[in-house]
């Protein structure tokens, strides 16, 4: 038998306590159910920036990027570790659960948080269904609303990291709209809606449940106030869709399900104790969940013969001329920029004859037939890791007609020493394709690491993903190929050594630095932006 909840600013009684949207239809049960009741730019500097109470974002003229990164959620081993901390929020309509939610979020001031409703969740409506909403007939409140199998699948794929589609519901026609909005990278869930506890499986997702009690009369007045205002009903049909649905859902479905949670939150957002007690218990458990991946790649398998999966461009003396004009620090940077994208050019190329091919016959213009081979997949997008690797697009552009390019934004916490997630852009439908992944220096490979996890977590398939570079450190060809055999790797050097500043020895400096004219700080090591 579990313990009751605890109420906060209450007291203390075996658990925890801190202080609600709305039906029901006969006295039938579902199986499920829990409980059962009644039934051309100029040169860019390097830019970090720390914020509390805004978002913490850059702004360019092109895009908006986040600055507050996201650590590894996954081992050296490339699998992911941790889960996200999913906190269900459950409460009668009108509660204020929304409000508590974004309370939380923000006290708790930690990037990478999703805020998940329960109402984008509505079933799809029948024809007959769409008349009795419209005359407010409709039962809304009752468990059978809810698509709970989409719900349950949804929120274990955020659970385990991975991107997840999300119906999006209009209140104004009572139907989901076409398009559908994406979600990805959650170290916390917020997951709220008044039938949050109301299915065992979902239920079993949920690592903190919070229940939010609000007096009757104020969730009334607040659900007449928000559907007459923003879903543009009349005050009868909202009085009536509340005596017939709404509050008899609240006692049937609701309100026992009270007893399931760990902690009820009187009188909603006007409770900052409580909220204060959860943003605490949410800190002690993302900070047990702390990784530290680039030491344990540091100290892994680096003593065994270069993988398989590694194809180094033959170092021809035209090739090693390349490299030995880029890696002189006197070359000055017109020379650096020429001499890379010739490289780059080179490295491409080369890449693409891994490519899966299929045997064809055309014919030429002499009416001969011709024994060829075509591509064999259905589409090629690049993904550059920036800022360098951006620096490798118009090299693919220039060899691939209508490429699609999707983008990373990956940064080196000066504090920890570990890789963050700040930002990504990625094409639709990526996991049909063949991704040629570009970064211009693999030095641990830390970076590389977390943006094919990225790639994996979007349904890309392994042995579809090409990581190319243009130098790579055998920590890092190891640290990839360790941890994601089928990822092909392509590069046109392999050093040998990395110092204890994770640079590439005898290497090529900081590539981006070199590339685009900007000064490191003497802190920045090589893998600070271009890993």
């Amino acid at each position: 038998m579990s313990s009751p909840p605890m109420y906060a600013g209450v007291g203390i009684s075996g658990c925890w306590a801190l202080g609600a949207e709305g039906s029901t239809s006969g006295a039938d049960s579902l199986d499920r159910l829990y409980p059962a009741v009644g039934a051309t730019r100029p040169p860019r500097k390097r830019t970090t920036s720390q914020c509390k109470s805004e978002p913490p974002l850059l702004r360019t003229s092109k895009r908006t990027i986040y600055t507050a990164g996201r650590p590894p959620w996954y081992n050296e081993h490339g699998t992911q570790s941790k889960e996200a901390f999913v906190i269900g929020l459950g409460g009668g309509s009108a509660s204020g659960k929304t409000t508590v939610a974004r309370m939380i979020i923000e006290a708790l001031d930690v990037p990478w948080v999703v805020l998940l409703s329960m109402d984008s969740f509505y079933k799809v409506l029948t024809k007959q269904q769409q008349e009795k909403a419209a005359s407010n007939d409709f039962n809304f409140d009752h468990p059978d609303a809810f698509d709970f199998d989409l719900i349950v699948s949804t929120l274990k794929k955020l659970k385990q990291g991975k991107s997840v589609t999300i119906p999006i519901y209009d209140f104004t026609s009572h139907s989901r709209k076409k398009e559908w909005k994406t979600l990805y990278g959650a170290n916390v869930i917020i997951f709220e809606g008044i039938m949050a506890f109301a299915d065992k499986e979902l239920l079993e997702l949920l690592d903190m449940k919070i229940f939010v009690d609000t007096d009757s009369d104020i969730r009334l007045v607040r659900r007449l106030r928000r559907d007459i205002g923003e879903r543009g009903r009349d005050i009868e049909g909202v009085i009536k869709q509340y005596n017939k649905f709404v509050k008899p859902a609240f006692d049937q479905y609701i309100q026992p399900t009270m007893r399931l949670a760990d902690i009820v939150v009187p009188r909603g957002s006007g409770n900052t104790v409580a909220i204060d007690l959860i943003v605490q218990h949410v800190h002690s458990q993302l900070e047990e969940r702390e990784l530290s991946v680039r030491a344990a790649l540091a100290s892994a398998h680096q003593c065994h013969p270069l993988p398989r999966t590694l194809s180094v461009l033959k170092s021809t003396p035209q090739v090693r001329g390349m490299h030995t004009i880029i890696r002189d620090k006197e070359t000055s940077r017109d020379e650096f920029i020429f001499y890379s994208k010739r490289l780059m050019r080179l490295l491409i190329e080369h890449a693409l004859s891994f490519l899966p091919f299929q045997s064809c016959t055309v014919q030429t213009p002499q009416g001969e037939d011709y024994e060829g081979r075509s591509y064999s997949g259905k589409q090629i997008t690049g993904v550059s890791i920036l800022r360098a690797g951006e620096t490798m697009e118009p090299a693919l552009r220039a060899v691939c007609k209508d490429v699609r390019i999707g983008t990373i934004l990956i940064q080196t916490n000066s504090n920890t020493g570990e890789p963050e997630l700040h930002y990504l852009r990625l094409p639709k439908d990526i996991s049909e394709d063949h991704v040629i992944l570009m970064d211009c220096t693999v030095s641990t490979g830390a970076a590389a690491m977390m943006a094919v996890r990225v790639l994996l977590d979007h349904d890309v398939p392994e042995d579809k993903i090409f990581l190319l570079s243009l130098l790579m450190a055998e920590m890092g060809v190891h640290s990839v190929a360790y941890a994601f055999p089928q990822v092909k790797i392509i590069t046109t050097a392999v050093d040998k050594k990395v110092n204890n500043l994770f640079r590439i020895i005898p290497g090529i400096g900081n590539f981006g630095d070199r590339y685009f004219g900007t000064d490191a700080p003497p802190d920045w090591s090589d893998d600070t932006l271009d890993t």
